[in-house]
């Protein structure tokens, strides 16, 4: 028999492999399931359809009217429900509800590594009454529990809870096959667990950054109209030491403004599952290219900069998102006359042509900047967030690194496909290509934002 012990009464902390040669032998049905739940594991289903598949086909051998599945946070002190499948409702334990594990049984399982049984919750809440979450479980009917941790290289990361309606339901048996799942589930379990947890925090952090960005764009880009305005006189003639001053603030205030407008640009792209609203027959040249070029004009003259422009006589019209591509189209050329040689070119490209990368025909615009490029062994970092060149001559214009990432994004969104090139010192270009159909497909795609 598996090794049992307890000081109090209503629990016991079962320890099926302290003597391995007590464990009885493995059921011909129990290897088929272990075998099954391995494929399952293989699959990288979500955590929840990990519990479903457990609370549907292993009823036979360990029987449960309740399953659950929650993880240790804040250094070990609070366990926190992560999902949780019954046969009846309501629920009052469930996703989100979370309890300190000071002075809890579940204290000793996390302590220990050991699962645990209680076999009558109304006696256990008699000798522990301040049990919130037994009182809860006796409201749902459940009158017994099993409780196996999940271990990874000996830490305890987390629980799975079986609850039945019935007294006494789990014995040894049950322990030792549960065992050998959470053995199979832990380290899976754990690590989808986290990357869902990064997720969250990066959505978060992403309404955050477009909320602060939003709400700094009003106020800096009133600061600079008023200091352009005095600049100009319109108050009175300046000394020429007090206009030299107040330009200085007008640059700098245009500089804090281009990066909330990336911010946004990134927290539009992050914030939420992107999705392209994608239109038929859009006028690129008007409502992206147009539109692109009013912008960034006066960072051109500001910098000496010409623009060549060799657009189609005939403006394209193609299905796309005119506000995404525009954005895509805005951080190239920003980033031409950013890192361009002050008085050098700047050219915009816009063409329809064969690709061998879009199918069957590419509508492609590629901006191009005389300037000190970058070298080839850099171009594979250009497209990754937060990602910046080393290149001391390029790091001489602050940025922040997001503009090539949100455009690789909202380019992957249009299933399309954007490059770079370069002649180190000499000049660098960005081309863009993606499908010249008039028409859109369905569905309209979505991008799940990974890093390229």
């Amino acid at each position: 028999m598996a090794a049992e012990r307890s000081t109090d009464p209503t629990i016991r902390y079962v320890d099926p492999f302290r003597d391995g040669r007590a464990l009885r032998p493995i059921s011909a049905e129990e290897r088929a399931l272990l075998r099954t739940v391995n494929q399952k594991i293989a699959a990288r289903p979500s955590l929840r359809a990990i519990v479903d598949y457990l609370f549907e086909h292993t009823q036979e051998l360990i029987p449960c009217d309740r399953i659950g599945l929650a993880f240790v946070d804040d250094a070990g002190q609070r366990v926190s429900s992560y999902y949780n499948r019954a046969s009846y409702e309501p629920l009052y334990i469930d996703k989100d509800y979370s309890e300190d594990l000071h002075d809890s049984s579940l204290a000793a399982v996390l302590e220990t590594g050991l699962p645990r049984i209680i076999g009558d919750l109304e006696q256990y809440l008699a000798e522990h009454p301040r049990s919130r979450s037994t009182k809860m479980l006796l409201k749902e009917g459940v009158r017994s529990n099993l409780t196996c941790p999940l271990s990874v290289e000996g830490r305890v990361v987390g629980f799975i809870f079986r609850s039945s309606r019935e007294r006494d339901t789990y014995h040894s048996q049950h322990i030792e096959l549960q065992m050998a799942i959470t053995e199979r589930l832990s380290q899976a379990v754990e690590k989808a667990w986290r990357i869902e947890q990064l997720e969250a925090a990066n959505h978060a952090y992403m309404q955050m950054l477009g909320f602060v960005s939003h709400e700094l764009k009003s106020p800096v880009a009133s600061i600079v109209t008023d200091v352009q305005l005095l600049a100009g006189g319109y108050l009175g003639e300046l000394a020429p030491a007090q206009k030299a001053k107040l330009e200085g603030v007008v640059h700098k205030g245009e500089y804090l403004l281009s990066l909330v407008r990336e911010y946004l640009d990134l927290a539009h792209v992050e914030g939420t599952d992107l999705e392209a609203q994608l239109q038929p027959g859009v006028d690129v040249r008007t409502r992206v290219v147009d539109e692109a070029l009013d912008i960034v004009r006066p960072q051109l003259e500001a910098k000496k900069m010409r623009l060549v422009t060799e657009l189609p006589d005939e403006p394209p019209l193609v299905c796309c998102d005119p506000t995404l591509l525009r954005i895509v189209l805005l951080n190239l050329l920003d980033n031409a006359v950013k890192y361009g040689r002050e008085g050098g070119e700047v050219r915009l490209t816009l063409e329809v042509a064969s690709s061998r990368h879009v199918k069957p025909k590419a509508l492609r615009f590629s901006v191009r900047n005389e300037g000190p490029g970058f070298s080839q062994a850099d171009r594979n970092r250009l497209f990754r967030r937060f990602s910046r060149l080393d290149d001391p001559e390029l790091r001489r214009e602050k940025g922040t690194g997001v503009g090539l990432y949100s455009a690789w994004r909202i380019v992957q969104l249009h299933r399309g496909h954007i490059s770079a090139d370069s002649k180190k010192g000499e000049w660098a270009q960005f081309c863009v290509e993606i499908p010249a159909t008039l028409e859109c497909p369905l569905p309209q795609a979505t991008t799940s934002g990974d890093t390229p």
